[in-house]
């Protein structure tokens, strides 16, 4: 026999589970620390609006209807999924549960996110990750929907309904062989890859586009040799050696192995960008992995 939510509340199924224990209403009403006019006036109520009786005063002792001993099955069922829903309540509101989801670009996801997510998680263990890496365009389409909590990408990503803060910049950096002639360079300018293999972002991405036009003022045209969507697939080409690569520096290169990165001057920077809606409720985690994620841009500057 299931319940109706419209005629009976939380209070009013513990009270009756309570007398269908003790049996009386003052051995009730002690075992909730309430008075016993307490307890019999709620159960006035609760008898009044499901329009039956639910006990009987036979010998001093209140003795269950059929209609009680019918409901107790569900009402003791109920009850117990109220405690559980407390208990995880509070273990919501103490942050030993919770879920934060994290959509970022592919030099974020390597260059930023292990650190800050140990930082994260360092305070709040019980806590879950969701860590998802995606192209730019997507992630502004996820946090719009409400799919992510937050967007960490290395360009703004501008639409209705999200805000972007930018966080810090990146360099754009040199890739190459330990073995290459450009390896003692002190820093690699467009000139010095005129006759290089390149290895690059296209044009049509925004890093690619800046670089194009550093080439311009130069006077030099960007040549692409091999074109890459993912700065991370630049590091075994050039193991390969198969060419040069102009790719982001947020990546931590040196954990590659067989790589020398070199500046890349003039200075050609993108901005890192943190997203999130403007439209949609912020998880309340999102201010605390924002702390972490500058912390860890600032460590990194050092």
């Amino acid at each position: 026999m299931a319940f109706s939510a419209g005629t009976m509340n939380a209070r009013q199924l513990e009270i009756f589970r309570a007398i269908m224990r003790h049996g009386t209403l003052t051995a009730a009403a002690e075992s909730l620390h309430v008075s016993q006019p307490a307890v019999s006036k709620v159960l006035r109520h609760f008898e009044s609006q499901i329009g039956y009786r639910l006990f009987e005063r036979l010998g001093g002792r209140l003795v269950p209807t059929a209609e009680a001993r019918l409901l107790i099955g569900d009402a003791d069922r109920i009850f117990r999924e109220i405690e559980a829903l407390k208990v995880f309540s509070d273990r919501i509101r103490d942050k030993q549960i919770g879920l934060l989801r994290i959509a970022a670009s592919a030099p974020a996801t390597f260059g930023l996110l292990p650190a800050a997510a140990e930082r994260f998680r360092q305070r709040n263990p019980e806590l879950r990750l969701d860590l998802i890496t995606l192209p730019a365009e997507e992630i502004s389409e996820r946090i719009v929907v409400g799919d992510v909590d937050l967007g960490l990408t290395m360009v703004g990503l501008e639409q209705p309904g999200v805000r972007s803060e930018v966080i810090g910049r990146s360099e754009i950096i040199a890739l190459v062989r330990p073995d290459s002639h450009l390896a003692d360079l002190e820093r690699v300018e467009p000139a010095d890859l005129k006759n290089e293999i390149l290895i690059s972002y296209g044009s049509n991405t925004h890093a690619g586009a800046l670089l194009d036009r550093v080439f311009q003022r130069k006077g030099l045209t960007r040549t692409i040799a091999i074109e890459i969507t993912l700065s991370v697939a630049a590091a075994p080409l050039v193991q390969r050696g198969l060419g040069v690569a102009l790719v982001d520096g947020l990546v931590p290169w040196e954990s590659f192995g067989g790589l020398t990165v070199l500046r890349f001057v003039p200075s050609t920077t993108l901005e890192i960008t943190l997203t999130t809606s403007t439209v949609l409720p912020k998880s309340r985690f999102v201010r605390e992995f924002r702390r972490d994620l500058k912390a860890v841009f600032s460590s990194r500057r050092r």
